[in-house]
Formats: C-alpha cells, structure tokens, sequence
C-alpha cells in the first residue's frame, strides 16, 4: 500500500515540475513536506487512500507536538491538501480528506528590516577583488529589484540590461517581470562584468551563462549567497536576524515607505495576490504614522 503513495508521490512531483513548473526550491519542499507525511503513514501503518478524519487530526496533531512553527505546519498541510487535489483530478481517489483542514492561525512576527544605512554598510565594507565586487552585485541587486533570492541565482547575463537599467526574472511557476535597476546597482554591474568575463579567459573554464557565479566558476546557490549574507551582517555588527528574503521585505517596505503604490509593489514583487504584498510589507508603518501625524487633527 506505501509503494502506491511512493508511485503517486514521485509522479505528482514529476507532473508540478514539468506541468506546473516550478522552481527547484519549490520541489523540495514538496518533497520535503511528503516525506512527513510518508513517515507518518509508515510508522502508523496506514494507507493514504484510507484516511479518515480522525487518522487527519491524528497527523496534524502529531505535526504540533514536533514543536513546528506554523508556517511550516500550514505549508506542509497545504502541500498534502495539493497531492490529494492532483490524485482526484487524474482518478486515482475519489475523496480529499484534507479538504476540511483549515491552517493554523499564525502569530505571525512583523519580520526584521534592515535600515538604508545598513545596507550601504554592508556594500561599503565588501573589497575591489573580483568576488569582493560580485558581492556587491548580490546586495545591490537583491534590495534595488526585490527579487527573490531563488530568482538572482537563475538570473542570466543575457537577462541584463545595463543602459536600460532593467533586468528580466523568472519568477515562481515561470513567470517572467521586468524589475528595475538602481544607478548604483548598474555601476556595480559594469564594473563586476569584464572581470566574470576575465575569470573565464584566464581560468580556461566553461561559460554557464549565468550572472552571478561562486569561487569555482559556477552558478552560485541560494545556500552560498546566505552564507555571504551573513558574512557582510557580522561584519558590521548587526544583531537583527538576516537573511537573503530579509532584502526583498526591506525593498517593499521602504518603497511603500516613500510613497509607492501597494499595486505597483505587488507588480515589481512579482506577487499574484496583493494580500501576500500586505505582509511583506506590514503595511508600511513609518509611512502610515507620517500619515497619521499629518492627516489627524490631534496628530502632531
């Protein structure tokens, strides 16, 4: 009965892959998230094509008791919900016994945001060696586009337009956007471009193509751009917690900050819904208490 769910699973991530097409990060946390739910079934001996709604809150609950959070325990659930859905719709079961399973309200912590100062910081304090400039190229382009970090590692030199200042992403389910690039952030490019293409001709190595590239050639992971993330975070003392999605949430909220539109953020965001932008950004609450301050008679 498992080799049933083992079959179904590996050919429902095969068909969100290909059909689908999502991005690599995305599959593994599918894969991620029905590996728990194959563990479960293992060690209870249960077959998934006969769960009832006691079995369900049996995992959900046994989910809790691991002390996850609850974004985890939202994502894995919804992820199941989503096996089931693509199990029904191609006939192999009849009913989704996760369909009832409403997510965890979420307490959700408004997350860290870093100050315009302490990104020059960071970028100051990179040096003018090849890497030391790519470095630049990470930060200045994950907070002038917001672009996720997911779509900087896929990015392309052919996707680059400097004179335009614009490059063009691959966001999630392959959708394409144009996002924006700063003056600063162009000059950084054309400084780190003629050495990437240097490092080649001297190195012998085969172009991949991709824009930003890690000590041996390649195409950087997101795990390497963490890393030196959390390089630059260390080296100018910053306590908060940071990490490459700390950019992006800093993009949109210091825009909304100086005035931009929440539709135009959701846009260069890249977001389908504009309640996912409203939480990337807890709505701009500098910008908000300016308002306030102005906007209310007994504000000043």
């Amino acid at each position: 009965m498992i080799d049933t769910f083992e079959k179904n699973r590996v050919n429902y991530l095969s068909y969100l892959r290909t059909a689908k097409n999502l991005s690599d990060n995305s599959i593994r946390a599918y894969t991620h998230d029905l590996e728990v739910f194959s563990s479960f079934l293992d060690a209870e001996k249960l077959n998934f094509e006969d769960l009832d709604s006691k079995k369900v809150r049996n995992f959900v609950g046994n989910l809790g008791r691991k002390k996850l959070k609850e974004s985890s325990i939202n994502r894995i659930i919804s992820s199941i919900k989503s096996f089931y859905k693509y199990c029904i719709r191609y006939d192999i079961l009849k009913i989704n016994p996760f369909s009832h399973v409403r997510s965890i309200s979420n307490s959700r912590k408004i997350p860290d945001v870093l100050s315009f100062a302490e990104i020059g910081k960071m970028i100051e304090t990179a040096d003018n060696s090849f890497l030391g400039i790519r470095d630049k190229v990470i930060l200045e382009m994950l907070y002038s586009t917001g672009c996720r970090v997911s779509e900087l590692t896929e990015l392309k030199v052919k996707d680059i337009d400097i004179n335009k200042r614009m490059a063009l992403v691959n966001g999630k389910g392959g959708k394409q956007r144009w996002v924006f690039l700063t003056k600063g952030t162009a000059d950084e490019l054309s400084s780190y471009l003629p050495l990437r293409a240097q490092y080649y001709n001297d190195s012998g190595k085969s172009e991949n193509g991709s824009l930003v590239l890690n000590r041996n050639g390649k195409s950087i992971s997101t795990r390497g751009i963490r890393y030196i993330i959390d390089k630059y975070i260390r080296a100018i003392g910053v306590t908060k917690h940071v990490s490459p999605h700390t950019f992006r949430h800093t993009f949109a909220t210091h825009m909304l900050n100086n005035g931009a539109g929440i539709r135009i953020v959701q846009d260069m965001l890249g977001h389908s819904s504009i309640s996912t932008t409203q939480v990337y950004t807890h709505i701009g609450m500098d910008r908000l208490k300016d308002v306030y301050r102005v906007a209310h008679p007994h504000g000043q």
